[in-house]
C-alpha cells in the first residue's frame, strides 16, 4: 500500500472513532430545549390539522365523504386547529415577554400608524383616496354582472354563459 493510501485511511478511522465516542460522552452540536421540542411538535400538529381539513374540503367537493359526515368533522377539525393556536398563542407570549392582551391591542395601534406614515410620505390626501377609491369601485361595478344563479360564482355583464358551471345567463329583456 502507499503511504498515501495509509494516511487517509488511519484519518477515516480517527474521524469515525470520534463520532462514535462523541455517542458514549454525550457530545452533541446543538442541544434542543424542551420548550423549542414543544413549538415543534405544536407546529407540526397544527400543519396536519389544516392539512387534513384541506383534504376535507377537497373530499366534500368531490362527494367522496357523506355530506351528513362533513360538518361533524369539519367542526372538530377547527376546533382542535383552534386549541392549537391558543397553545401557541400562549408559548410565544411566553417566549416574547409579553401577554396576549397587550399585543394585541398594540397591533391595530402599529398599523394605523404605519398607514399614515405611508399616505403622508407619499402626499396622498384623504380626499384625493377616496375619490380613487370611488372611481375604481364604479368601474368594478360595469365589468360585473352579478353571480351565477346555478353555482354562486360572479359572472360578468358580457357573459352569456356561466364561466364555471356553463348554463346560460338571462337577462332581463332577453
Amino acid at each position: 500500500m502507499e503511504i498515501g493510501a495509509i494516511f487517509l485511511l488511519f484519518a477515516l478511522l480517527i474521524l469515525v472513532g470520534l463520532y462514535i465516542s462523541g455517542a458514549f460522552t454525550g457530545w452533541h452540536g446543538h442541544q434542543i430545549t424542551e420548550k423549542e421540542y414543544e413549538l415543534s411538535e405544536l407546529m407540526a400538529e397544527y400543519d396536519r390539522v389544516l392539512n387534513s381539513l384541506q383534504e376535507l374540503e377537497y373530499d366534500n367537493i368531490l362527494k367522496k365523504i357523506p355530506a351528513e359526515d362533513y360538518p361533524r368533522q369539519r367542526v372538530e377539525l377547527l376546533q382542535k386547529g383552534s386549541a392549537l393556536l391558543s397553545k401557541l398563542d400562549t408559548y410565544q407570549a411566553e417566549t416574547s415577554g409579553q401577554d396576549l392582551k397587550s399585543r394585541l391591542e398594540a397591533m391595530p395601534a402599529t398599523r394605523i400608524s404605519n398607514v399614515n406614515k405611508h399616505l403622508n410620505s407619499s402626499g396622498i390626501l384623504d380626499d384625493d383616496l377616496e375619490s380613487l377609491i370611488s372611481a375604481r369601485r364604479s368601474t368594478r361595478k360595469e365589468k360585473s354582472g352579478g353571480f351565477c344563479p346555478k353555482c354562486g360564482k360572479p359572472i360578468l355583464h358580457s357573459d352569456t354563459f356561466c364561466p364555471t358551471c356553463g348554463i346560460p345567463i338571462k337577462r332581463n329583456g332577453k
